[in-house]
């Protein structure tokens, strides 16, 4: 069969993909094959990306949102150099190798985002695409467009039935985020069937409601269409763009094309041959290439490597020309501030009087915002409430890239996937925000955040049954156990202004783990002993008289008063107890073993744990010998005061707890 390069091109993405699946018996062949012309076009002919140089500040970023097909991105990046092998694609979902089984960050050189959780790519998309805006608005200059660059995104049926998907284009379309292309791999096939047993809507005026310009390309194999219409979608400068391209699930295999067989399971033998026929593919060996494709792909990376050339001396001559604007660019990618954060006020000047650590806190986020440039964020309609807003600093909006104070809308999911994707891009340090009960519908991306190792900061306020009268439906109890169970995660409870410092500090310097910051919507006590100890994760607030403590009692949050409280009477009645005061366990737990002995020692086992949540989790710390004091239910309607009077969370309970070990 004649054939024209491209064509073979986006061919040879095609049997790479069905002899990986092949080879590891396992894997998704039918998106790769029916996306491949897509991809081809878009990363061929569309896409500033340098090979060489995968990090380039500039690139356009590409997320594969419908991670399952994986190997088409990997297969992507070996043609075009960045450094995968035959050998890579040989060992495609097998242990320790390169090509996973869905696309991981910071695992394989070129994957810009982990995506496994359908519809998660769309809204990283949507972050990443927020990222270019803001950052363009406050570097580029009259001839200098340091940042100019698109984000593209392809997904499929699946990604656009997730509700995820809704909540961050609605999002970009109000934004008029005009950098986004998503491309709609649209094969009317799902897992079950066919696409019409529960998804019949029509995409395009859907999306077209939502804000987005909207372009339909007929035939996803005709490359030429498929590239029209990306060169439409970047001529609109108002409106993100949505291409929906019809494609066939498992393309180019006779006996599964257009099947819902295609899509999770391995081709088998006969059928990849019969793949390779159809495409008249000059060879059946696995994994062979024609030199004359190698080649071709070698000469469409020259574009990129003189792309980035050129942006080069554009940013060298920047410099040149705006001095203050280099300081400025460093400032934003200067990742080590600790000695700045620890001898600023951040720790000191806070009013001895009873306060939120919710107020607190928001007070401190507008001390690190004079610190640190690239500080941004906001949260799902709460901004009051969660006490995120920065003041001085501007809105973001369609008018107003430059703001930095993000309204995600009552959009708790897509708020933290964006919150990923702008830390993905490169900075700027987000955070993002809502009422910690309802980090249930973030929690599948505060769990990508720590597996992409993002330092992303988590602020939830009305942290337990104090936020009162709103009742059960508004007051956490097992959230914190279930953020405490996330690996890579800190999470911080702090009692008081100064650990509330802490933890914003350890959130700040943290290069690799994100943190949420659990904040209290009621009032509570500074506390004399409190201080930069809490950087540890816990200490001794206050110890006993003996150099062995007959208990310990160990708190976090607003619980911690409660503990010095009960102290007090303890040793009214003769037990010499010690307080630890445990804001972030996980930040405990990494401190080495003589300081860990040191505030909680082995040798005393009659220890009194005390939080108004969950008690799951604390075993490790209570032991064998120890007790709790939490909570084992949900809660219910009425003030704080009297939640905590009604769940024991008290004074007069804790001494009882105590003297019961005895």
């Amino acid at each position: 069969m004649n054939q024209n390069i491209d064509t073979k091109a986006l061919n040879a993405i095609r049997v790479l993909a069905a002899d990986a699946i092949e080879e590891a018996k396992s894997g998704h062949p039918g998106m790769p094959l029916g996306s491949a012309a897509a991809a081809y076009e878009m990363w061929a002919h569309h896409m500033k990306h340098n090979p060489k140089n995968p990090l380039w500040v500039n690139r356009d970023r590409f997320i594969l949102s419908a991670g399952h097909g994986s190997i088409l991105l990997y297969s992507l990046l070996h043609l075009f150099g960045y450094g995968l092998t035959v050998e890579d694609l040989k060992k495609f979902r097998q242990k320790g190798s390169l090509t996973p089984g869905h696309p991981e960050y910071g695992h394989t050189m070129g994957v810009e985002a982990t995506t496994g959780p359908l519809g998660a790519g769309m809204g990283m998309a949507v972050g990443m695409a927020i990222a270019e805006a803001h950052l363009a608005s406050v570097f580029n200059k009259t001839d200098y467009p340091v940042f100019d660059h698109y984000t593209y995104v392809l997904g499929g049926d699946g990604c656009m039935m997730e509700g995820i998907s809704s909540e961050a284009f609605s999002l970009a379309g109000t934004l008029g985020l005009h950098k986004l292309i998503v491309l709609y791999d649209s094969n009317n096939i799902s897992i079950e069937g066919s696409t019409e047993i529960a998804f019949t809507e029509d995409v395009l005026m859907r999306m077209k409601a939502y804000g987005f310009q909207v372009i339909s390309v007929e035939d996803g194999n005709d490359i030429e269409e498929i590239g029209q219409a990306i060169a439409k979608a970047k001529q609109d400068k108002t409106k993100p763009s949505f291409i929906k391209i019809n494609t066939q699930i498992g393309y180019g295999c006779p006996q599964k094309q257009g099947k819902a067989s295609a899509h999770g399971e391995p081709l088998g033998t006969e059928n990849v041959t019969a793949l390779k026929n159809n495409l008249g593919w000059d060879s059946l060996e696995p994994f062979y290439i024609p030199d004359e494709v190698y080649k071709h792909y070698q000469l469409l990376t020259v574009k990129g490597r003189e792309q980035e050339a050129d942006w080069n001396q554009l940013f060298v001559e920047y410099c040149s020309r705006y001095p203050n604007m280099k300081e400025k660019w460093h400032k934003y990618h200067d990742k080590d501030i600790e000695k700045e954060l620890l001898e600023n006020e951040l720790f000191s000047n806070f009013d001895i009087r009873p306060e939120s650590t919710r107020n607190l806190s928001g007070s401190i986020i507008n001390r690190i915002k004079n610190l640190l440039p690239g500080f941004i964020g906001g949260s799902a309609d709460l901004a009051p409430s969660n006490k995120t807003y920065m003041e001085m600093a501007g809105d973001f909006s369609k008018l107003n890239y430059k703001g930095r104070n993000l309204h995600f809308g009552v959009r708790e999911l897509s708020m933290a996937a964006i919150g990923n994707g702008i830390a993905l891009h490169g900075g700027l340090r987000p955070f993002v925000s809502t009422f910690f009960v309802f980090s249930d519908y973030l929690k599948p991306m505060a769990r990508l955040s720590a597996m992409m190792k993002l330092p992303i900061t988590y602020v939830f306020t009305h942290d337990s049954i104090g936020v009162g009268e709103d009742g059960p439906t508004h007051q956490p109890v097992e959230q914190l156990a279930m953020l405490r169970a996330i690996p890579n995660l800190n999470v911080f409870r702090p009692a008081d202004a100064k650990e509330t410092a802490a933890a914003w500090y350890q959130s700040i310097i943290s290069k690799t783990t994100p943190s949420a910051i659990v904040l209290t919507r009621q009032k509570l006590q500074q506390l004399e002993e409190t201080g930069k100890e809490a950087i540890n994760g816990a200490y001794v607030l206050q110890d006993s008289i003996k150099e062995i403590p007959d208990a310990i009692l160990i708190a976090s949050g607003s619980e911690v008063a409660i503990a010095v409280e009960a102290k007090k009477d303890l040793v009214s009645k003769g037990v010499d107890v010690r307080v630890v005061s445990m804001p972030c366990m996980e930040i405990f737990e990494q401190q080495d073993l003589e300081y860990r002995e040191s505030v909680i020692p082995q040798s005393v086992r009659k220890r009194v744990v005390i939080e108004a949540l969950s008690d799951f989790g604390w075993g490790r710390y209570v032991g064998l010998d120890g007790a709790y004091v939490t909570m084992k239910g949900f809660g219910a309607c009425a003030s704080g005061e009297e939640l905590f009077e009604k769940y024991k969370i008290t004074v007069d309970n804790v001494v009882k707890t105590v003297i019961e070990l005895f």
